[in-house]
């Protein structure tokens, strides 16, 4: 494949692998039944007047498989934290012990569990749609580096080619994460 080309298909290639990464990172927020810190990477706290991410002024950690515990690390924040996990709106209610405050992650509900499934192949196809439109303007670029910059008819054939190759790793992976999540909120 000639260089313009390549250069081409590799900067397609990054904006679909920035979609599947986004894809990664947003079903991780998914509260499946099980603790995990990462149901509160959206918290933000007022910290003296500035908006901070929650694991920025409290440890985050999972003592078991149900709860989840944040020691904040000065504790006149014990209160701010609570209100803004409530108004997060991420499902849990913390409650606290003066040091420490606590969220019990209850079971999910069969409903729930299908809302969620729901909610997370609407975010791989959003993905998909992404991927597909990288693809389309790398070909639109493919074909103005042909007509423009003297790119060969093959090459803009194996750029094609190469592209839709790319493509179709990408959409794989997509439908990897989401049947894997899928599996994750169905496990009981």
């Amino acid at each position: 494949m000639l260089p313009k080309a390549k250069e081409i298909v590799d900067a397609a290639d990054l904006k679909m692998q920035d979609a599947v990464d986004f894809l990664e990172e947003d079903l991780k927020n998914y509260r499946v039944g099980k603790a995990t810190p990462a149901i509160f990477n959206g918290v933000t706290v007022d910290y003296y007047g500035t908006v901070t991410p929650l694991n920025q002024v409290a440890s985050v950690t999972t003592p078991d498989a149900k709860t989840i515990a944040i020691q904040p690390w000065e504790r006149s924040m014990i209160g701010k934290i609570e209100k803004a996990i409530l108004d997060a709106n991420v499902g849990l209610t913390p409650s606290n012990n003066g040091e420490i405050i606590r969220c019990v992650v209850p079971a999910l509900t069969e409903e729930r569990r299908r809302e969620l499934i729901k909610k997370a192949k609407a975010q791989g196809e959003t993905t998909k749609v992404t991927v597909r439109n990288a693809r389309r303007d790398g070909i639109d670029l493919l074909k103005k580096a042909q007509k423009n910059d003297g790119l060969s008819e093959d090459g803009e054939k194996d750029g094609e080619d190469e592209l839709q190759k790319v493509t179709d790793k990408h959409i794989k992976a997509v439908d990897a994460i989401i049947a894997a999540k899928e599996k994750e909120i169905l496990t009981v």
